[in-house]
């Protein structure tokens, strides 16, 4: 506030009057009426001016050292508030001068008297502010009003019979003492601010405020990690070197939302509370640059160039839910006309993470669609690493669905041909996210399955391609059993995939094995000639010595499927030939070379089943344990910090 020589303020009609009653008297009504009424009325001005003298200059730093030494409001708090009354009737005093007329000569002493006072609380304003960072800091202050809210709950039931526990009293005690430290700043710095103001002398109580708090702010917000940098900074950095400062900035916003900025909005608006536009001036100059800069951050990480890692989806999910959960906080601590750059900050930062989560989900779709579908299958049939990465990615995309749901709010759901019309029923859980999401996921899982059609299309060894088909499908139903997806996309699209492993196995079953059990008659202990006998024996041991020798090298990655599967095997071979081989053994014991003609008791037959789908050696079992093992690790690494 400027200014013009007499300070405007004691002319401004909002100011109260200069009060006659405080010195009125009963006998007021017996005053010789020859006296004039002015000079009664300056009387009463010359006292107040007498009083405002001799208490100012007793705190006048330019002419005392004691002044100068010491503070007023850490010496005496009683004439500390007898100083703030004295400067409040010093002014009322100079505002009936003007309106009685008074001699100049006053005026300009009353004058000087206010400036003297005026300096002084100025820098009384000024060391309070200083001296007290550490209990006015933003973490204080906002844990002060929380902690003031919460007493004053508990107060409203405590009816003063329960006794706490002396740790718990102790504590409290220690709260209350720093509290009290805290709340008696902000009242003196209140009480200054106040009569600064309203004797026109905001403009220097603004001035140190707006200094001293917003160093504390930007202090606060370098500390937090929080630094001026460019996108060209951003595109030179390596994805594990950004990923440490995107996971600085996440906590960040958590700190800056709940303490930084909460801290200073609680005590702007207490200090300044008696003028709403000295407190929107105040705290838009304190906190507006900080804020600004940390809610830039997320739109200089996503203009980052397009090729990035894959897991970079869930650093912008995660910047994303940092700015969406805080949002309400943001727009209640900026919600002032001149703060409506940051919330547009944030929220054009909020935009430019959907459009880049969007994208690179798009991006990750056409990476899948680009996969050869005439690439050989690896691994003995094994898991594929197209299906390890696309569902780890899918399972842990899963997490987010309900930010997911959001960002896709909007978005046109995948073509409806492609996708069964199942797939567009929304699912039967009532906190289930929005339909959306659901079919996206849905469709991105249609589209790994047809590329595993793909792979095995053409290939020439049917039996592989259904253990292929079985052992992918299984991995992809155990990992939507084992994450969110399983509420995303429901128990009947689980149990139709279920059914769709189990018919994969049949086939392999029937194609693989068949001929095996072909060889053992319909009636393994009817009548037959020792011939025949010894025929059934040659054929048996030549298809299962055979079809074992071919299957070693196959792999059923999940034990359960393993398990079930030659469980199944076995009940279907063994019993028959356990029947064929006591019943018609002893029609061959006389037989010149008989253990080339029974090679295999039941138990070997059992044994040798219960060896399949490990795989012929370590290294295609050994390729998906480890693959599992790398993404297993690559999960750890992409959560949430």
């Amino acid at each position: 506030m400027p200014r013009k020589g007499m300070r405007s303020i004691c002319f401004n009609s909002k100011t109260s009057s200069f009060s006659m009653s405080r010195y009125s008297s009963p006998a007021r009504n017996s005053i010789s009426t020859g006296t004039p009424r002015r000079s009664f009325s300056e009387s009463l001005i010359e006292q107040s001016i007498e009083a405002a003298t001799v208490l100012i200059n007793k705190w006048n730093p330019e002419t005392s050292t004691y002044a100068k030494v010491t503070s007023l409001f850490y010496e005496s708090k009683s004439e500390a508030m007898q100083f703030i009354r004295c400067v409040n009737d010093l002014q009322k005093s100079m505002h009936a001068m003007v309106i009685e007329n008074s001699t100049s000569e006053k005026l300009v002493h009353a004058q000087n008297l206010m400036q003297i006072a005026m300096k002084r609380l100025q820098k009384e304003f000024y060391q309070i502010l200083s001296m007290n960072r550490a209990h006015l800091d933003p973490e204080s202050v906002s844990a002060r009003s929380s902690r003031a809210s919460a007493r004053s709950s508990i107060s409203d039931y405590d009816d003063g019979s329960v006794s706490q526990d002396d740790e718990v009293r102790n504590v409290g005690d220690s709260i209350d003492e720093v509290e009290e430290v805290s709340s008696i700043a902000m009242t003196d710095l209140r009480s200054i601010a106040e009569c600064m103001i309203s004797t026109g002398y905001a403009k220097e109580c603004i001035s140190i405020y707006k200094i001293i708090r917003k160093s504390i702010v930007d202090e606060g917000i370098y500390r937090l990690g929080v630094e001026k940098i460019s996108s060209s900074q951003i595109n030179k950095m390596d994805w594990e070197v950004l990923d440490r400062r995107i996971k600085d900035w996440l906590e960040a916003v958590k700190v800056s939302m709940t303490i930084l900025f909460n801290g200073e909005r609680i005590l702007c608006d207490h200090v300044f509370a008696s003028s709403d536009s000295i407190r929107e001036s105040c705290f838009t100059e304190i906190s507006k640059e900080g804020a600004t800069l940390l809610f830039g951050f997320p739109e200089l990480v996503v203009a980052k160039s397009k090729k990035s890692h894959p897991e970079k989806i869930f650093r912008v999910l995660d910047m994303y839910t940092a700015i969406s959960t805080n949002w309400i906080e943001i727009d209640s601590i900026f919600s002032f006309e001149s703060t409506v750059t940051v919330r547009a900050q944030a929220l054009n930062s909020l935009n430019k993470l959907s459009d880049s989560v969007r994208t690179m989900l798009s991006e990750f779709e056409s990476t899948m669609q680009k996969d050869s579908s005439k690439s050989k299958i690896h691994g003995g049939g094994g898991v594929d690493i197209l299906t390890l990465t696309t569902m780890n990615y899918l399972s842990l995309l899963a997490d987010y669905s309900n930010i997911l749901a959001d960002i896709f709010a909007d978005c046109p759901p995948p073509p409806r041909s492609s996708l069964p019309e199942s797939y567009f029923e929304s699912p039967s859980t009532d906190d289930s996210p929005a339909p959306a999401i659901s079919m996206r996921m849905a469709w991105l899982i249609l589209v790994l399955l047809c590329k595993l059609d793909g792979k095995v299309e053409h290939h020439k060894d049917v039996c592989l391609s259904y253990i292929f088909l079985a052992n992918n499908l299984n991995h992809v139903v155990s990992k939507v059993q084992t994450s969110n997806l399983k509420y995303l996309l429901g128990e009947d699209w689980i149990a139709k995939h279920e059914e769709k492993v189990k018919l994969f196995s049949a086939n392999y079953e029937r194609l693989a094995w068949g001929p095996v059990i072909a060889t053992l008659p319909e009636n393994p202990t009817a009548t037959i000639t020792p011939a025949q006998a010894k025929e059934i024996f040659r054929k048996f041991n030549s298809s299962f010595d055979e079809t074992c020798r071919k299957q070693s090298s196959f792999v059923v990655a999940d034990p359960k499927l393993r398990d079930e599967m030659k469980v199944l095997l076995a009940r279907k071979i063994v019993p028959s030939y356990r029947e064929f081989y006591d019943a018609h053994r002893s029609n061959v014991v006389g037989e010149r070379n008989v253990g080339i003609t029974v090679r295999f008791a039941p138990e070997d037959v059992g044994n040798y089943l219960s060896d399949l789908f490990f795989g012929n050696n370590n290294s295609s079992g050994g390729t998906s344990v480890s693959s599992s093992y790398s993404l297993s690790h690559q999960r750890h690494s992409w959560s949430r910090g």
